[in-house]
C-alpha cells in the first residue's frame, strides 16, 4: 500500500490552510474530519491547486472517537497530521494511533501540557514502535527552535560554551487569533508553564522576560514549549532553556499577574470548578473562524533567542522572521509531512525540529517558506 499523508481536522481554520499548503506542495492528502458535506466541499475547492494526477481525497473521522482515528493510518510509512485543538481534549487519539501504527505524526498544538505529555509519556512508547512524533510544528514552536539552534551554533563557533538559552516569540502587525487558538488558550488557562532548569523539566509560574527586538524592548510571558525538551539535545553544555510568548505587548505584566492568580484559584475546589467550566465553554465554542487573508498579510512572525553562560553573560543571539503565524504554521506542517513521507528525517520517538531533520535542512526548508535569520540580537 502506498504511504499517505492524512490531515485530521482538515475543515477547521488551521486545517484548511494546511490542506491548501499541502496541495500546493504537490502532496495528495487524505482530508479527515467529522462532516461529509464540509469534506466534499473542501476537496472540491482544492482540486485546482495541485497536480491533476494527485488530487486530495477525504475520509470521515472524529477526534473524540479513537477507533475512527486509528482507522486513518494503515502503514508505518504513513504521516498523520493533526490540527484538532484544543489538543488537551481532542489530541490524544491521533498520537495513540501514530504510536500504535509506528508511523509519523505532526501537529499544530501550542498547548504546553500536551507537548509535555508527548515528550515525556508518548516519546518512550514511540521509540519502541518506531513512531516519529513532531508536536508543536508550527508558529508554536518551530521559529524559536530555529533561532535557539542558530544561537547555540554561533556561540560554539566563537569558542564559547552556552549553558542557557532563552527564546521569545512575537508578532509584528495584527495579532488576531482564530477561534481554535482561543479555545486552546482557554483549555490551558490555569496550567503552570515549565522550563528546563539544571537539566530537569520544572513547572512554575515563572517571570516575565524582556527581549531586545530590533532595538525595542518587548516583554513576554513564560510558556511551556518544545524548546525545553529539544534544544538541550543539540549541545551537551545547555542545561537551562526558557521560552516566552510576547503577543500581549503592554498588557504582558498584567496578564502574567492575572494568570498567576487564576492558577492559584484553580487549586480551590469551588473556584477551580468555575474556571474549568469557563474553559470548557470556550473550548466547545464553534471553531473554523480566523483572521482574514488581508489581516494575515500584515502580520509577521518574529522569534529571538539568546545564549548565556553559567553566570548569565550574553554569548550570542539570533532572530528569525517570517510570514504570519497561521500561514507559517500551514507551510511548516506541509513541509514536515513531505519530509517525513520521503524519509528525510532521522530518529524515532518525540523529536524537536532540528534533531528530527538536522539544522541545515531545517534552515533550508524554513527559508523556502520565508522564515529566515535576520540581524543578530544583543
Amino acid at each position: 500500500m502506498t504511504a499517505r499523508v492524512v490531515l485530521l481536522g482538515a475543515t477547521g481554520f488551521t486545517g484548511r490552510l494546511t490542506a491548501e499548503a499541502m496541495v500546493r506542495a504537490g502532496l495528495a492528502p487524505v482530508l479527515a474530519g467529522r462532516s461529509v458535506d464540509a469534506l466534499v466541499a473542501l476537496t472540491g475547492d482544492l482540486a485546482g491547486l495541485g497536480p491533476m494526477d494527485a488530487p486530495p481525497s477525504w475520509a470521515v473521522a472524529d477526534a473524540s472517537d479513537p477507533a475512527s482515528v486509528r482507522a486513518l493510518v494503515h502503514d508505518p510509512a504513513d504521516v498523520l497530521v493533526s490540527t484538532v485543538g484544543p489538543f488537551t481534549r481532542l489530541g490524544r487519539a491521533a498520537v495513540d494511533a501514530a504510536v500504535d501504527q509506528g508511523c509519523a505524526y505532526v501537529d499544530s498544538t501550542g498547548e504546553g501540557p500536551f507537548i509535555r505529555a508527548v515528550f515525556e509519556d508518548d516519546g518512550p512508547r514511540a521509540e519502541r514502535t518506531g513512531a516519529r512524533l513532531l508536536t508543536a510544528f508550527g508558529y508554536d514552536y518551530v521559529p524559536g527552535n530555529l533561532a535557539g539552534a542558530l544561537a547555540i551554533r554561533a556561540a560554539r563557533a566563537a569558542g564559547r560554551v552556552p549553558t542557557a538559552v532563552e527564546v521569545g516569540y512575537f508578532v509584528d502587525g495584527p495579532a488576531a487569533m482564530s477561534s481554535g487558538t482561543r479555545a486552546s488558550a482557554a483549555a490551558i488557562a490555569t496550567d503552570l508553564p515549565y522550563a528546563l532548569e539544571g537539566g530537569q523539566i520544572v513547572a512554575g509560574h515563572g517571570s516575565v522576560a524582556t527581549f531586545d527586538v530590533g532595538g525595542t524592548s518587548r516583554d513576554a510571558l513564560p510558556v511551556g514549549a518544545t524548546e525545553a525538551f529539544a534544544l538541550a539535545r543539540l549541545d551537551p553544555g545547555v542545561r537551562d532553556v526558557r521560552t516566552y510568548l510576547g503577543w500581549a505587548g503592554a498588557r504582558t505584566r498584567a496578564i502574567h499577574a492575572a494568570s498567576g492568580a487564576a492558577a492559584a484559584a484553580a487549586q480551590l475546589p469551588l473556584a477551580g470548578d468555575a474556571i474549568d467550566s469557563l474553559a470548557k465553554r470556550a473550548a466547545d465554542a464553534p471553531t473554523g473562524v480566523g483572521p482574514a487573508r488581508s489581516e494575515r498579510e500584515h502580520a509577521r512572525t518574529v522569534a529571538v533567542a539568546r545564549c548565556l553562560d553559567g553566570v548569565g553573560r550574553h554569548l550570542s543571539g539570533s532572530r528569525v522572521e517570517g510570514p504570519s503565524p497561521y500561514d507559517l504554521t500551514a507551510d511548516l506542517l506541509a513541509w514536515a509531512a513531505a519530509m517525513l513521507l520521503t524519509g528525510r528525517n532521522r530518529g524515532v520517538g518525540a523529536l524537536g525540529p532540528a534533531d528530527a531533520f538536522g539544522l541545515d535542512p531545517l534552515v533550508e526548508g524554513c527559508a523556502a517558506m520565508g522564515l529566515a535569520p535576520t540581524a543578530e540580537t544583543t
